[in-house]
């Protein structure tokens, strides 16, 4: 199982010198409710994804069962890349926002050298769809030919932070991608049951402020 947190608030959480400065302000967390959520995509797909709340219905994780990657000898191009929408509508009280500041990847991985491992999520709310956040992050072989835990961390620029709408119902829409390449598909020599894999692991941290008037 795989899972995808979403943790608010959470800046404590990130490094401080690494994020734009916004004024934290927190709207009490009983008034801060998680309405309902979604998921489309070849990586997630129905039935293979779990939802729990968190009692104060701030936080809500997501388990995935199919959001895996592979490549390999015998792979074809729908295994090496796997995609998974979100759509999660959160409601909150008059006069505050939110915004999406950095994410967190972990994982297992198993990479021979010359195989990387990409992770790419854009993030933005139904209410202005152009205006986007991105985050990606890789993972290199060699060091994850026998396997290994990865942890990436990457934080959304300050001039990509986009905010949810002012004091109302926002529904924000995660498009998380994963995928491998490789600079020969054929160097492991044989066809074995060890082809590169990717497990995927993601945290995204929110920080509040009072809308601005």
């Amino acid at each position: 199982m795989h899972l995808l947190a979403f943790l608010a608030p959470a800046l404590a959480l990130a490094s401080p010198a690494a994020l734009p400065f916004f004024e934290a302000v927190t709207p009490p967390p009983d008034q801060i409710t998680i309405i309902d959520t979604q998921t489309s995509g070849t990586g997630c797909p129905q039935g293979s994804v779990s939802t729990i709340f968190s009692p104060d219905r701030t936080i809500v994780t997501f388990g995935f069962d199919s959001f895996v990657a592979f490549i390999g000898p015998t792979s074809n191009p729908p295994d090496e890349t796997k995609n998974c929408q979100i759509h999660m509508s959160l409601k909150y009280p008059g006069g505050f926002q939110y915004s999406l500041m950095d994410a967190t990847y972990h994982g297992f991985a198993q990479l021979d050298p010359g195989v990387t491992g990409h992770f790419a999520s854009t993030y933005y709310f139904s209410n202005n769809a152009s205006n986007t956040a991105k985050t990606n992050a890789t993972i290199s072989g060699g060091d994850y030919v026998d396997g290994a835990q990865y942890t990436k961390h990457d934080v959304v620029a300050a001039a990509s932070v986009v905010w949810s709408p002012c004091g109302e119902t926002g529904i924000l829409n995660v498009n998380n991608r994963i995928w491998l390449t490789a600079l020969n598909r054929n160097q492991r020599g044989s066809l074995s049951d060890d082809d590169a894999t990717v497990s995927f692991t993601q945290q995204v941290h929110i920080i509040w402020q009072a809308c601005r008037k």
